[in-house]
């Protein structure tokens, strides 16, 4: 193994908790701006240390686990979440040459199965609790992300097809002369609506609903347990605008500026995307998020991927 890629693998999970918790601060001062009010204002210039206040805070709390819980299941349920989204970052190339496994030819492929097992993580907290709102929470959790995942893996069939490999270094390099925003802009909103309700952000934050269910699968969570369900669900955010970048936005690839630069900024736009859309967008009702996926999400993404065999065999054929 070469010294670089043991320096991207030791700095890779520091770097992204790093961001997840500067996040954090980040939504919080984007929030106030956009809903005119005052964010983060006490902790350091413009609040810029309140992430290490509540990080500090929340490593002193008490971590209590309920005695009614199941307490090995209700320890394992926030590593699985922590790890599925540490692990997926492995095969993201932010360039050419950074990445712990970024040339994996199954790389995508990968990053979907470690969605699929994030489930878990949620299941499992709700189940180990014992309580009604946190169940009811990971069985929101659980219809949400399993639904929610078919139409995400449609989505990328149409992207797939077009480069020809389930590699992401392949799939940036496809897009050469034309980002696949353009062509897959059907497979882009369908995937950028599965990404929200995966990672349960608003206006797709169901399974917490604090209205009804108090914090939904994590209620009965505290400490640095809570911390890393937390924690996770900003790296999550991180992740899919990465993986929106990598798929659809040419990944690192930009004119006069550094090739890393390129992919910071693109990955920052999308992040930002994320946080207006919980200032801007009211929850909808469950049945209606549901309805939402069956009956017109999973129409339109089979129907971007008939249309793009179609057009690939008619221009095969020319």
């Amino acid at each position: 193994m070469t010294y670089p890629a043991l320096a991207t693998i030791i700095l890779m999970p520091p770097v992204v908790l790093g961001l997840a918790t500067v996040l954090t601060w980040v939504e919080r001062r984007l929030l106030g701006l956009w809903q005119d009010r005052y964010g983060p204002n006490r902790v350091g210039p413009g609040g810029m240390f309140q992430a290490v206040a509540d990080g500090t805070k929340i490593l002193f709390k008490q971590d209590w686990i309920p005695p009614f819980a199941d307490r090995a299941v209700f320890v394992l349920a926030p590593v699985i979440g922590m790890m599925t989204v540490l692990l997926s970052f492995a095969v993201i190339p932010v360039t050419m040459g950074v990445g712990i496994a970024g040339d994996m030819n199954v790389g995508l492929l990968f990053i979907l199965g470690m969605m699929g097992l994030g489930v878990y993580a949620v299941v499992l907290a709700g189940w180990a609790s014992n309580s009604k709102y946190a169940l009811l929470g990971g069985m929101r959790a659980a219809a949400q992300m399993v639904s929610y995942e078919a139409f995400m893996g449609l989505s990328l069939l149409g992207v797939v097809m077009m480069a020809g490999s389930f590699n992401l270094h392949d799939i940036v390099a496809a897009q050469a002369g034309l980002w696949f925003i353009i062509p897959q802009c059907l497979g882009f909103g369908v995937f950028m609506l599965a990404g929200i309700a995966q990672t349960h952000r608003l206006p797709f934050d169901l399974p917490e609903g604090e209205n009804e269910l108090g914090a939904g699968f994590h209620t009965e969570y505290s400490g640095m347990k809570f911390g890393m369900f937390f924690i996770a669900e900003y790296a999550g955010i991180v992740l899919v605008s990465s993986l929106v970048t990598t798929l659809y936005l040419g990944g690192w690839r930009g004119p006069f500026l550094p090739p890393a630069v390129w992919f910071a900024l693109k990955t920052g736009g999308m992040v930002v995307f994320f946080i207006l859309l919980r200032a801007a967008l009211p929850r909808p009702r469950y049945d209606r998020l549901m309805a939402l996926g069956w009956k017109v999400l999973l129409p339109l993404s089979l129907f971007n991927v008939m249309a793009t065999g179609t057009i690939l065999m008619l221009r095969a054929s020319l």
